[in-house]
């Protein structure tokens, strides 16, 4: 008897794969009420649209797990789009914002470039300022959102093909985009379970100042937390905009923080610091994508979705807390 314990602990498996459990039961339910659910359009359908957040799921998840935020992706999404769109608008486009024309994967560096110089301010605030990452990405959220605006009032549009490929090109089937998004978490993964970065992360997470007195460089470490996280935002607002055809400055990306946030809660990253497992990250992101599919297959308000997914963040967090006050 005590072999099999130290073998197989049923509760603790069910525990640390219960969100796929959770995801298994709302496919099936989804398929008995909406037979056109489990179709290989409606998936191909429904993992397109949910690559983008996830690409942005994959940079907040280090924030939480530094025990910190990230309001901003969103935004930068925005900003990354509406600038990287620019450069590859259409020689012969009526609303072109200038003449210069670059190459489809340049646009697409361009909107990395520009998280990244994103996440490394934020990421220098939080970590030498010591101001509240909510308070710092807050800041970011409202004034990159104020400078996709500026950059372009209206709408980019007219925009090359071979940038466009970069997300709606197909392999076997299915974009290019979700292909990038399976290649931003397999990259997240080997970072946070094979290089000294994910160690030092998740040790910052857990208690800072023993991270400090174990010799880890906490700001620095910090910057390149949020540094990724910009970078992952850019690359989503770039893939946004070649997906879609266009950037609009004041709606791409809004919300995506929310989703983000949600979806890395929903998996298990604990609100706390220090608990993380790209695993159960990506099981929140299907999870939240089934939820949003399956709500528009079912006709629902887009009001109840946003309902739902309130719900969803402030019972996670509440799982979370329990779970935390049970440890010694």
């Amino acid at each position: 008897m005590e072999a099999t314990k130290k073998g197989f602990d049923f509760k603790k498996f069910m525990s640390n794969n219960a969100m796929w459990f959770v995801l298994i039961v709302l496919a099936i339910l989804l398929t008995i009420a909406r037979p056109a659910f489990l179709t290989v359009a409606n998936l191909t359908t429904l993992f397109t649209s949910e690559s983008i957040k996830g690409i942005i799921t994959c940079g907040v998840c280090w924030c939480i797990l530094s025990k910190g935020i990230d309001l901003g992706p969103g935004s930068v999404a925005a900003l990354a789009a509406v600038i990287s769109a620019s450069f590859a608008q259409q020689s012969d486009a009526l609303n072109r914002l200038h003449s210069i024309h670059l190459p489809a994967i340049v646009c697409i560096l361009i909107g990395m470039v520009i998280g990244a110089v994103v996440g490394i301010i934020v990421g220098w605030l939080v970590a030498y300022t010591h101001i509240h990452p909510f308070i710092a990405t807050l800041g970011s959220q409202l004034i990159c959102r104020a400078l996709a605006k500026m950059y372009s009032s209206a709408p980019v549009s007219n925009l090359d093909q071979s940038f466009r490929n970069f997300a709606i090109f197909k392999i076997a089937g299915i974009p290019m985009v979700v292909f990038i998004f399976l290649l931003i978490f397999a990259i997240s993964w080997f970072m946070m379970t094979q290089c000294r970065f994910g160690k030092n992360i998740f040790a910052i997470g857990g208690n800072d100042q023993a991270a400090r007195v174990a010799g880890i460089n906490v700001e620095k470490n910090l910057v390149l937390t949020y540094m990724w996280s910009g970078i992952c935002a850019g690359l989503a607002g770039a893939l946004l905009a070649a997906r879609t055809g266009s950037a609009d400055p004041s709606s791409n990306g809004l919300q995506y923080e929310f989703d983000a946030i949600a979806a890395a809660t929903v998996g298990g990253t604990s609100q706390t610091g220090g608990v993380c497992k790209m695993s159960g990250v990506m099981s929140g992101i299907l999870v939240l994508g089934v939820i949003n599919n399956g709500l528009v297959l079912l006709g629902a308000n887009d009001n109840l979705t946003q309902i739902i997914k309130g719900l969803i963040i402030v019972g996670a967090v509440v799982v979370d807390m329990r779970k935390n006050a049970k440890k010694p």
